[in-house]
């Protein structure tokens, strides 16, 4: 089976690595000649909202793809749309429409009876003040479109604030700025779930993530609010069967007096369930292609204790990093930039305590690595 993977980063890279053995092939549409799957598939390169490009890629030299997916959600919507008119393609585009558009995200959380932190979409210079007063302090506004690991976005802690956050923000005023309250969150907790093309739907154990400007740093299973798996676990079926959604889906919660308020969807796999690939029985990027291929899901439960550490900006020496024990190691083969994930360590471990060790050793290597 030949899988079409619309951009070539580190995790359609990882997709391939997932579905090669099963007896996958892939290709990659991206925009640039070194995207990190090239050594993993076959790499279109093109615009991608250039028609004979999106033609390469769907229907190759007389070898068209049999199913496409996304591995970044910010295709345009109707080079999406044109994709699926050509060739089966999963996740739906409007699942896409919808995850890369907060005020979308917003507006579909709330329909469905999903908690969210009170917000305001705002389009005008009048509109930002008038919701910044209405809202009160502390506040964090974000662009509707685009904006990923803090970009985007400014937060707000007094209404003095108010005039520098409309001058980060104000070009993205046209598409939307969504105001919305800061809660005093316990803990940010990512659930990821998969559907198949029957229906059938997994999920992973909820995951407890530590960020830092904006930046996920590290993910962490079990999570200490197991409690509330059961409600993720609805959360996340509640929108996979609104969007007829087929692959991965993940959904950021903040965690506030013990109960989940809605953040932001992915639709796609996700830098949090980069644990799967050694910690859990099937890995979130092996059920993805599976799903897409039209097979069955395997099981999700966690093998025991687990970790995830991203490497960011530069990496620590790779003999450091494989020192620590029960750590595997993924580079991505990207150069190194301030701020850019460059790759992450798996952590497994047979107690919490053992990990808590471990991941204080894996963590401060890659502290070090971005300083």
């Amino acid at each position: 089976m030949l899988i079409g993977v619309v951009g070539g980063g580190q995790l359609g890279r990882m997709l391939a690595l997932a579905g090669i053995p099963l007896g996958m092939r892939f290709r990659f549409f991206d925009v640039t000649p070194d995207a990190p799957a090239r050594h993993v598939g076959e790499l279109v390169v093109g615009d991608f909202s250039d028609p004979a490009a999106g033609d390469r890629f769907a229907f190759g030299h007389d070898d068209p793809l049999d199913a496409i997916t996304f591995e970044f959600e910010n295709v345009p919507v109707s080079v999406a749309h044109r994709l699926a008119a050509a060739r089966p393609t999963f996740p739906p585009p409007r699942a896409l429409a919808v995850g890369q558009d907060r005020a979308q995200e917003k507006a579909l959380f709330s329909r469905i009876g999903l908690e969210v932190p009170a917000y305001r979409v705002v389009f005008t210079h009048a509109e930002f003040a008038d919701a910044v007063a209405s809202l009160g302090p502390p506040l964090v506004a974000k662009t509707c479109r685009m904006g990923y690991d803090g970009k985007g976005q400014a937060v707000i802690r007094a209404e003095a604030d108010t005039g520098r956050a409309w001058h980060v923000l104000q070009g993205a005023a046209p598409l939307g700025i969504i105001v919305e309250r800061m809660v005093p969150f316990d803990a940010e907790v990512s659930v990821i779930a998969c559907r198949a093309r029957d229906g059938a739907t997994a999920c992973y154990p909820l995951i407890e993530n530590v960020h830092r400007q904006g930046i996920l740093r590290v993910s962490r299973v079990p999570s200490r609010w197991s409690v509330l798996q059961a409600a993720a676990e609805h959360a996340a079926s509640r929108i996979l069967d609104e969007l007829d959604y087929v692959g991965v889906l993940t959904i950021e919660f903040f965690v506030v007096q013990g109960r989940l308020l809605a953040n932001e969807m992915a639709p796609r796999v996700h830098n949090s369930g980069h644990w799967t690939i050694e910690g859990a029985a099937t890995s979130q990027f092996a059920n993805h292609v599976r799903a897409v291929a039209g097979l069955p899901l395997g099981p999700c439960h966690a093998l025991g204790p687990c970790a995830m550490v991203n490497i960011i900006g530069r990496s620590p020496p790779l003999a450091a990093l494989l020192s620590v024990p029960g750590a595997s190691v993924h580079l991505y083969d990207k150069a190194p930039r301030p701020g850019r994930k460059l790759g992450h360590v798996t952590l497994r471990a047979h107690s919490p305590t053992e990990l808590d060790a471990t991941l204080a050793h894996a963590a401060a290597l890659c502290d070090e690595a971005t300083e």
